[in-house]
């Protein structure tokens, strides 16, 4: 069973919500292993209602960023057999964005102090559409 098929007791709304708590100015950080599980639970219920995802990483290095991509993607029931070409062209911090529809990214440089992961859910119902998070960068490794 994947990730994305796996059973959760929270209700559409619940799951906005905890997402919404995690989209903010000042970053809110995963205080237990109950609020990381509830919170794989919220993105995974979203994102297996819209019809597809922009994936926005911010890491320390390309090696970290990509690691933390596969993860998602592995999370969210994408295929993860892509090769990254840019990885040792890039230097220093990353700015990653992967489109899950296109199933393409566009690797930078990045200069801002930010980590994690943001999720920008694209559907046809208003109520799922908009961006999410930062979340960690580990939030589904080892899921």
């Amino acid at each position: 069973m994947s990730a994305q098929q796996q059973s959760t007791n929270l209700t559409v709304e619940e799951a906005l919500k905890i997402l919404k708590e995690y989209s903010c100015v000042q970053l809110k950080t995963v205080e237990s292993q109950a609020d990381r599980e509830q919170l794989r639970q919220a993105l995974l219920l979203v994102t297996s209602l819209s019809e597809y995802e922009n994936l926005g990483i911010c890491a320390d290095n390309a090696k970290e960023g990509f690691a933390a991509l596969s993860s998602y993607l592995q999370a969210l029931g994408y295929d993860t057999n892509f090769e990254p070409t840019s990885i040792a062209e890039t230097q220093g911090a990353i700015y990653l964005k992967f489109n899950t529809q296109k199933m393409s990214y566009y690797l930078d440089s990045y200069t801002g102090s930010y980590r994690g992961v943001l999720v920008s859910c694209q559907s046809e119902n208003d109520t799922l559409v908009g961006t999410y998070g930062h979340f960690p960068l580990d939030l589904f490794s080892n899921y």
